[in-house]
């Protein structure tokens, strides 16, 4: 049932073109960052003509970026309910190899092409659809819409749920671009920069010196033994890669080829398990880089590029897997990727990752999503709603 509340929202397709129209491309590159204000006031205003009560708040970090949380609650009913989360920003575009303008929905080839389109704002489009075919007055249970700033840099706007705490949901679905596959584990992300500090000198005289390129070679030494006992104390065998990674992503150091070396700087990323304790891997991490500084007196630091995301598992045999298997008729899954999902999860409730769209299309050039997907991505996700919430 379809309430005059609704009917007075923009179509499906203009409610897509207006999210994808507003730039909130988030990145560590200031150049690059912009606000998602414009994003969370399209979402404000649409949910509030539904009906939904409102709280936006500017993240304490980046006050020009903010978290919107919308809750519908039936009278004398505040907790439990459903939870449809997703993340406002996207990542740059690299206008060299984009063959359409990212910022205007274009449907051509049977996809609907633009930033965002897939990852994810155009979840959103799909959850105001959804609402759209519900008579919210029949609630039996609340419903609320996350929308959150910085997934793809930081996860701040994640880290920031604690500033809802009445938001008490019994599940929670998050958008990302599963083609509509429950995904129910991944592994954790931290990125670290490995920074040694030498003493230069002219490279004729290698004892006038410290060399920082060679101090690094004996990080990456100790780093493959990490790497090695990661392999040895930890494994879970839902992944294709069974254990902890190490990726030594670049490297910098030097000036000239007569100089000794005086500084040198590694960039990591580390993939821990679901489970896995986060102080646990920093120190063994710390005790490695400490073999080194033994031998080179505080020349190696460690530092976080951003804070640590843990992995992230959800019981195969919850309801809320168990009920999206059911609806989507597939098989829950691992994911390679990395989302909102612990933080989420935090909140005490039964977290699943599934959406529209396809993670092939996340961070391309030319992103689109199928005009296939369109419709029965919509219909599970409002039969989701129903199945929780009623209505």
């Amino acid at each position: 049932m379809t309430s005059n509340v609704s009917a007075k929202l923009p179509e499906f397709m203009q409610l897509y073109r207006q999210l994808v129209a507003q730039p909130s491309v988030s990145c560590i590159d200031p150049k690059w960052d912009t606000s998602n204000k414009a994003v969370i006031d399209l979402l404000a205003g649409w949910l509030k003509q539904l009906g939904f009560q409102l709280e936006v708040n500017a993240l304490q970090g980046q006050p020009h970026k903010f978290n919107l949380l919308a809750s519908y609650r039936p009278d004398g009913v505040q907790a439990g309910g459903l939870l449809l989360a997703g993340h406002t920003d996207t990542v740059p575009w690299d206008e060299g190899r984009w063959t359409r303008d990212p910022f205007t929905l274009t449907e051509a080839d049977n996809r609907l092409y633009g930033l965002g389109s897939a990852d994810m704002k155009g979840f959103f489009a799909f959850v105001l659809e959804a609402i759209r075919q519900l008579d919210l007055t029949k609630l039996t249970k609340p419903l609320y819409i996350l929308a959150t700033a910085d997934e793809e840099t930081t996860m701040a706007g994640a880290r920031e749920l604690d500033k809802y705490p009445d938001l008490k949901p019994e599940f929670a679905i998050i958008g990302e671009p599963t083609s509509m596959t429950p995904v129910v584990a991944h592994k954790g992300h931290s990125t670290e920069a490995i920074r040694v500090v030498g003493k230069s000198g002219h490279s004729s005289n290698p004892a006038a010196g410290v060399n920082a390129i060679e101090v690094m070679h004996a990080v990456i030494s100790e780093l493959q033994q990490v790497q090695q006992s990661f392999q040895k104390r930890y494994t879970d065998d839902l992944f294709a890669v069974p254990y902890p990674t190490i990726n030594f992503g670049n490297i910098h150091g030097g000036d000239a080829a007569n100089r000794i070396c005086a500084c040198c700087e590694m960039h990591i990323d580390i993939r821990p398990l679901p489970g896995m304790a986060l102080p646990e891997m920093y120190d063994l991490l710390n005790h490695h880089l400490a073999q080194v500084n033994q031998r080179y007196p505080n020349a190696v630091s460690l530092h976080h590029l951003h804070e640590p995301i843990p992995g992230y598992r959800c019981d195969t045999n919850s309801a809320i897997v168990q009920l999206a298997q059911q609806i989507s008729g597939q098989t829950a899954e691992p994911a390679n990727y990395c989302t909102e999902a612990p933080f989420v999860q935090g909140l005490g409730c039964q977290t699943i990752v599934m959406g529209p769209g396809s993670i092939n299309q996340a961070h391309q050039p030319d992103e689109y999503i199928e005009l296939s997907q369109i419709k029965p991505a919509q219909q599970q996700l409002e039969t989701m709603i129903r199945k929780v919430c009623g209505g």
